[in-house]
């Protein structure tokens, strides 16, 4: 598969990364085996790119994949990120990370969901940890990883910003916004911007957290046209799912092909759940309830997978996997 250039850096990346998260704790839960299999699956198909991050839980999934390689196998390049908000919590989060994950060097760490543009700033601390990372040789590249159309456009003027890892995708899903920023329109001007100050982009979410699969081939080009973008994040539960993305990319997919979503279901992350009840209040079908500890569930013998509780979500909790 061939590879692009993040920005200004010097890290090569193919078309399609994997994003680890669906494989977590949080997601599908698969067992260690299963997990690190998927990732090694998914690296012999020729994805070099992975994306993980502190709160996921995933380094040992990550790092049981890289050993079972063969020894001339070449390492990916692996992206992680931190909610820490100050020097402290940042520079932890790298040590804990190249310890799990037994390297010298992390090719990128990132600031994890920048929450409008405000909170870059108020995450200094963090920020300056991540540079003397980066001055130190801990860390190849900096930056922020973002679902709001503001934030990345500050992370777009940022000096020093080697990354932008912004979410994006053909009907807006999940994209958050503050004051006079967060449509899907805004988001694009941001990558673009970020792109013409040299900053590597590579997205998530182009697939809506799986309710865009319906549409896989327009949303998968949607993404992959726009300016700016060199690098797509996908969350694959098996191994079809990864076949899929490879032939997609290598142009071997049909415009019109749909993925088997038959076996798939309407998932609530429970690390994102709020349990503001909006899914319940907008679910046609009543499948979707809040339980006794206040998270929302849904009945999956119920659920018609209309979607309608998607847009409503502030936080984006709701998956189809």
């Amino acid at each position: 598969m061939k590879k692009n250039i993040l920005g200004k850096t010097d890290i090569a990346v193919t078309p399609i990364g994997m994003g680890v998260l669906t494989i977590g704790p949080s997601q599908l839960a698969l067992s260690l085996i299963e997990g690190s299999r998927l990732i090694r699956y998914a690296l012999e198909q020729g994805i070099n790119f992975l994306d993980t991050a502190e709160f996921y839980q995933t380094y040992r999934y990550i790092k049981r994949a890289l050993r079972e390689l063969k020894p001339s196998f070449p390492c990916p390049v692996i992206a992680s990120k931190s909610l820490a908000t100050d020097y402290d919590g940042m520079h932890r989060a790298i040590e804990d990370c190249r310890e799990a994950l037994g390297l010298d060097q992390i090719d990128i760490f990132l600031l994890h969901e920048v929450v409008q543009a405000p909170d870059f700033e108020n995450r200094s601390g963090a920020w300056e940890c991540l540079k003397e990372a980066k001055a130190k040789g801990h860390v190849k590249a900096i930056g922020v990883s973002t679902h709001h159309a503001d934030a990345a456009l500050e992370a777009a003027k940022t000096p020093g910003m080697d990354i932008l890892f912004p979410l994006i995708n053909i009907q807006g899903l999940g994209v958050r916004k503050g004051e006079g920023a967060g449509t899907r329109e805004e988001m694009e001007n941001a990558i673009r911007l970020a792109a013409e100050n040299g900053v590597g982009v590579f997205a998530m979410k182009a697939l809506g957290g799986g309710n865009l699969l319906r549409e896989y081939t327009a949303a998968l080009d949607y993404v992959t046209h726009l300016p700016g973008i060199q690098s797509v994040m996908l969350g694959f539960g098996c191994k079809k799912d990864v076949d899929d993305a490879v032939a997609y990319f290598e142009g071997k997919l049909p415009k019109d092909y749909t993925p088997d979503v038959s076996k798939k279901k309407m998932f609530i992350d429970r690390g994102d759940c709020i349990g503001c009840g909006a899914c319940a209040r907008y679910c046609t079908s009543k499948a979707i309830s809040l339980g006794d500890d206040g998270i929302a569930t849904v009945n999956t013998q119920d659920c018609i997978l209309c979607g309608y509780c998607v847009p409503v979500c502030p936080t984006r909790a709701l998956l189809f996997l």
